[in-house]
C-alpha cells in the first residue's frame, strides 16, 4: 500500500490555484484546513442535521440525515486517501460541503423544485442540488464583510461541483472564464480527491440505505441475501460467528462490506495510477478517471444500487412520503412566487430567489412553512 506522504499528483494547498476573493495566508493552517472549517462553521451545514436522505425527519431519531450522511463521506474518503497519499483536507471538505446544496425532503424535494423553477423560468437552468451547493459557498452564505460566500479555493470548489449539465456548465463559464464549469466543456477531469469523494458518496449512502431500510422494516435481511454483493458478506459473517442475528448480524455485514469496498478501491486505484503514471495533477485532469472500483466490484455495487431502487426507494410508503413532499414543495413555491415574503431578497431574480429560499429549507421548517400558508397538515 501507499505511504501517507501526499504523492505528486495529489493536490497541495500550496499550489491551489487559490480564492476568488485574494486572501492573506493563515499563521497555523493551510488554505484546505480553512475550506473545511469555514465549512463546518456555515449555516447550510448547521441545517444539514434536519435535511433526510430517504427517511423524513419525523420519522425516526436514528435514519441518516444529510449531516451524517456528509460525516460518513468524509471519514471513508480521509481513510482512502491518507493510503494514496492524496490531501486528506481537501477531501474532507469536498466531503462535508457537497450536500449543503441539497433541499428538504431528498431527491423528491429536489425533483420538485427544478420541476417548479423550469415552470415559471424556462431559461434559468433549473435546479441542480450540485450546483446548488457550489451556489451556497460561492453567494449565498453571508458571514464576511468583503465578499458573498465562503470565498473557498478552486480545488474544492471544483470536488463540491460534481455533475453540471452543459447548458449549467455554460453558463459558469460565461461568469468565471476558465473556472469550475470549464472541465464539463472540455470533458476533462476532476482532481482526485474529487474523484475519491464521488465514490466514497457512494459508497457510503449504498451502506448506510441498506442499514436504514432493514431499521425501518422496509428491507429484510432475506430479501437482501438475493443481492450477490451484500450475501456474500452476510455469509462471511455467519460463518466467523453462527449464532449471530437481528442487528449485529447486519451491522457485521455491513461492516466487512464497506472494508472490502475500501480495499477494493485501493487495489484498482493504485493499479490505475501505475498504468497511467501521472506525474502532477494536471496530469490527472487529463487522464480518464482513475479512483475507481474494480470492474467486478462496480458490476455488483451497481447490483445493490439497483435493488434499493426497486426495493427500498419504490416501495409504496416511501413514494407515499415522497408524494407528499412533493406536494409541500410545490404549494410553498407558487405560495412564494406569487407574493415572496418580505425577508426575501430577490435581486431581480424571483424564480431563483424562491428557489434558493426554498432549497435552504430544513424539513420540519418546510412542512411548518407549509401549515401555515395553507393551512393543512400533509405529516402527521
Amino acid at each position: 500500500m501507499r505511504t501517507a506522504m501526499l504523492q505528486p499528483y495529489a493536490c497541495s494547498s500550496a499550489s491551489s490555484r487559490g480564492r476568488r476573493h485574494a486572501e492573506p495566508q493563515a499563521p497555523t493552517r493551510s488554505d484546505f484546513q480553512r475550506d473545511r472549517d469555514r465549512i463546518v462553521h456555515s449555516t447550510a451545514f448547521r441545517r444539514l442535521v434536519y435535511k433526510t436522505q430517504v427517511f423524513l425527519n419525523h420519522e425516526g431519531d436514528l435514519f441518516r440525515t444529510r449531516l451524517t450522511h456528509s460525516l460518513e463521506v468524509a471519514q471513508l474518503g480521509r481513510s482512502i486517501a491518507r493510503t494514496l497519499g492524496l490531501n486528506e483536507d481537501l477531501v474532507e471538505a469536498i466531503a462535508l460541503a457537497h450536500d449543503l446544496g441539497h433541499t428538504p425532503f431528498g431527491h423528491a424535494g429536489q425533483d420538485a423544485l427544478n420541476e417548479c423553477l423550469l415552470a415559471v423560468a424556462p431559461d434559468s437552468g433549473g435546479f441542480e442540488h450540485n450546483l446548488q451547493s457550489l451556489r451556497v459557498v460561492d453567494k449565498l452564505e453571508e458571514r464576511y464583510p468583503e465578499h458573498d460566500g465562503l470565498n473557498l479555493c478552486f480545488e474544492t470548489r471544483e470536488g463540491i461541483l460534481k455533475h453540471c449539465s452543459a447548458a449549467n456548465a455554460r453558463r459558469l463559464e460565461a461568469r468565471e472564464p476558465g473556472g469550475v464549469g470549464r472541465r464539463f466543456l472540455e470533458r476533462t477531469q476532476p482532481s482526485l480527491e474529487a474523484q475519491l469523494c464521488n465514490l466514497a458518496d457512494e459508497i457510503a449512502y449504498n451502506a448506510h440505505d441498506v442499514d436504514d431500510g432493514v431499521r425501518s422494516g422496509l428491507l429484510s435481511l432475506e430479501q437482501l441475501e438475493e443481492v450477490p454483493l451484500f450475501r456474500r458478506f452476510l455469509h462471511e459473517a455467519l460463518h466467523r460467528h453462527p449464532a449471530l442475528k437481528g442487528r449485529r448480524l447486519l451491522f457485521e455485514s455491513i461492516r466487512r462490506m464497506l472494508s472490502e469496498q475500501v480495499y477494493d478501491v485501493l487495489r484498482a486505484t493504485g493499479g490505475a495510477l501505475d498504468t497511467a503514471g501521472p506525474a502532477s495533477v494536471e496530469d490527472v485532469r487529463q487522464s480518464r478517471a482513475l479512483v475507481a472500483f474494480s470492474a467486478d466490484m462496480a458490476a455488483e455495487s451497481v447490483g445493490l444500487k439497483r435493488f434499493l431502487r426497486d426495493n427500498l426507494y419504490r416501495h409504496p410508503q416511501v413514494e407515499d412520503t415522497t408524494g407528499r413532499a412533493k406536494v409541500v414543495i410545490r404549494e410553498l413555491f407558487a405560495a412564494y412566487h406569487a407574493e415572496p415574503p418580505a425577508a426575501l431578497s430577490t435581486g431581480g431574480d424571483v424564480p431563483r430567489s424562491v428557489a434558493d429560499y426554498i432549497a435552504g429549507m430544513t424539513d420540519r421548517f418546510a412542512l411548518r412553512e407549509h401549515e401555515r400558508l395553507t393551512g393543512r397538515r400533509l405529516f402527521d
